[in-house]
């Protein structure tokens, strides 16, 4: 389903928390809304599902006003994922995910295969974690189980307001890259709202930067790291070669279309690539820690199963960080 904002406005109390909002959002598009504190991103994402009625313009939902549809009929194509989880403590893991199958009536034999499904989607083995209870959870893990509640009745549109934001940063990267391999498998429509702008970069297909209620850029993750805006290069920071490095694979600067592994790479050894190189999988941004922390200027590049592809030069990664976009 696509999503579109036309001239939305909202304003709460003195104060205009979204100021004209025109955007578009593709079938299968994962956009992240970023921008300061109080910028609107979140107030955005509510209009989606109605919990904000926009003062003016409207939000459409496959070319429907949302204003024109029932909420519980707009919210049963709508998943939403939010920082506090809000599992229901008196519920198991599986009866959690298994909630909005069970109100629309699903049978049992169906219900009980898709919590099945989801759990092993997310990571969390159903014959371990089903009959588990919330608070028997690590904060990763009730994250996961909330991601398979919002999937659950196979949503074509998922918002997600700062899901990852309560997590330590370890479990927040697995979980960046857990949830970017579930959404190569299902090609969700996905709304995301964050304030951490090297999360946008790893997930968004396009970024969206709020300030003070305006869009002031909407890109792709590269194009928005070149933008020459003053209030975009203050906002994504001195380090924008180093994030751009980290969006991009070492297969795209060799000339091969790898895209990043959902799985992650660290480089070396335990990853499966030989000494000396680098799997066409991997950023470039972990290719230069490789090279910094070997004192090479070179390695050579290997596909996951371990076949020389190329090499990798430092002459490529500047080239990179200057401006060359993956495919």
């Amino acid at each position: 389903m696509t999503l579109e904002w036309q001239n939305a406005c909202k304003t709460f109390t003195d104060k205009k928390a979204v100021d004209n909002l025109s955007l578009e959002v593709s079938e299968g598009e994962l956009l992240v809304l970023i921008g300061p504190s109080g910028c609107g991103k979140t107030t955005s994402l509510k209009m989606i599902n109605r919990l904000v009625q926009p003062d003016s313009g409207a939000v459409f939902v496959n070319g429907r006003d949302v204003s024109e549809v029932p909420a519980t009929e707009l919210r049963r194509h709508i998943g939403y994922v939010i920082q506090q989880v809000g599992l229901f403590p008196h519920m198991s893991v599986a009866d959690n995910v298994a909630a909005v199958p069970r109100l629309l009536k699903w049978e049992k034999d169906r219900i009980d295969d898709r919590v099945k499904e989801l759990l092993n989607l997310v990571g969390l083995p159903a014959d371990e974690f089903a009959d588990a209870w919330p608070s028997r959870l690590s904060g990763g893990e009730a994250q996961r189980v909330g991601v398979a509640r919002a999937l659950a009745a196979d949503p074509p549109i998922l918002l997600m307001d700062e899901p990852f934001g309560a997590v330590d940063p370890l479990t927040r990267e697995v979980l960046q890259r857990e949830f970017l391999r579930i959404q190569s498998t299902l090609g969700k429509t996905v709304v995301f709202v964050t304030h951490d702008l090297d999360e946008a970069i790893r997930l968004g297909d396009r970024i969206a930067v709020m300030n003070e209620g305006r869009l002031a850029a909407v890109a792709a993750p590269g194009e928005l790291l070149l933008n020459a805006d003053p209030f975009i290069r203050d906002f994504t920071g001195e380090d924008r070669a180093l994030r751009r490095l980290a969006r991009l694979s070492v297969g795209a600067a060799i000339g091969e279309a790898t895209p990043i592994t959902a799985a992650g790479f660290s480089g070396g050894g335990e990853s499966g690539a030989p000494a000396g190189s680098v799997r066409t999988d991997a950023t470039l941004k972990e290719a230069l820690s490789m090279m910094l922390e070997a004192g090479e200027t070179s390695l050579e590049a290997v596909s996951p199963a371990g076949r020389r592809i190329g090499k990798l030069t430092m002459e490529d990664l500047l080239e990179s960080a200057a401006g060359t976009e993956a495919s």
